[in-house]
């Protein structure tokens, strides 16, 4: 009860008071289905994780760094936008250790918390992610940006190049690649996505530490593209 009520402290404070997207429960479900799939094609594909080589856990174990990371990476919004990373590292040291009592001795739970905590206060900049986990907890949380969830503060009435370009995002798919480990394919409807992908994608994967390893496409639906704004004044 009390985290699923964090994110909706969460979405107040992010979507109600402050016009941006949602950063609650629909948000880390996401982020968290994007983090475990690129982390398992980045395994497959034989690249080892930190926690793997660092203190010779398992793939497992990576697996819970990145899930608990994309939990827990925007809790700090319930107190502010800046500072954010920090205060939701702060909220989320409480959980981990209750979530993981039972399951991990007092060293392995250390050593998780230890690396989730760095995923949470590396998904954004100016600190940068030094651990695998770390990176894909920061790639993923920008991955979310199909149209949904755009269509909120849009609807609201905020029209800017943030809200139009990411309701021009119709879909993006994650698979392993070809000439890198990991593909992300962008479908888009208007070209104002780009905007999404390279002011906003491309600069955290350039500074996540997995540039090597990822591959984005995108790509412009039907011959026509879509209209989304019939007029717009400053």
């Amino acid at each position: 009860v009390k985290l699923q009520t964090l994110w909706r402290c969460a979405n107040v404070m992010a979507i109600d008071r402050m016009g941006y997207t949602d950063h609650g429960p629909t948000h880390v479900k996401i982020v968290s289905n994007v983090a475990l799939k690129i982390l398992r094609i980045l395994v497959d594909k034989k690249v080892v994780p930190s926690i793997v080589k660092n203190y010779g856990m398992k793939n497992e174990d990576a697996e819970v760094v990145v899930v608990l990371g994309s939990i827990f990476h925007d809790l700090g919004m319930t107190v502010a936008r800046e500072g954010h990373v920090l205060y939701g590292a702060l909220i989320a040291s409480e959980f981990i250790e209750k979530y993981l009592q039972h399951i991990y001795s007092e060293e392995e739970r250390t050593i998780i918390l230890s690396e989730v905590l760095h995923a949470v206060v590396s998904h954004e900049d100016p600190i940068k992610p030094l651990t695998v986990e770390a990176g894909i907890v920061r790639i993923a949380d920008a991955l979310d940006m199909e149209e949904g969830r755009a269509r909120i503060p849009f609807q609201a009435g905020k029209v800017d190049i943030h809200s139009v370009s990411a309701l021009s995002i119709e879909k993006v798919n994650i698979q392993e690649g070809e000439q890198k480990p990991v593909t992300i394919k962008i479908t888009m409807s208007n070209s104002a996505g780009i905007f999404q992908i390279d002011e906003l994608l491309k600069p955290r994967i350039e500074n996540s530490g997995l540039q090597n390893y990822i591959h984005v496409v995108a790509e412009i639906t039907g011959e026509r593209e879509r209209k989304i704004i019939d007029k717009f004044e400053i």
